[in-house]
């Protein structure tokens, strides 16, 4: 059962992709690495994007809204909101 071995390959090619049978040994360490890259730029744009945020029009108070709890203009707005009741 398994199926036998690999099958023979010629050595002399080669690929980006890095050829038959390619397991780098430090593949989960950059793969690890790249997580936190994609993370990290994922949570800079994410700030940025709330930083510029701008709403014409506030969503209404009992509608759920996501970006309720993180746009500063939203934000201020209810502060404001429940301060002058």
């Amino acid at each position: 059962m398994g199926g036998g071995d690999k099958i023979p390959y010629p050595k002399h090619v080669w690929s980006p992709s890095g050829g038959w049978y390619s397991r780098p040994a430090n593949w989960k360490g950059n793969t690890a690495i790249m997580f936190g890259v994609i993370g990290g730029c994922v949570a800079l744009m994410w700030k940025l994007s709330a930083e510029r945020e701008y709403r014409t029009r506030m969503p209404d108070p009992d509608r759920f809204f996501p970006s309720r709890y993180w746009s500063k203009q939203i934000i201020e707005f209810e502060r404001g909101a429940k301060d002058s009741k």
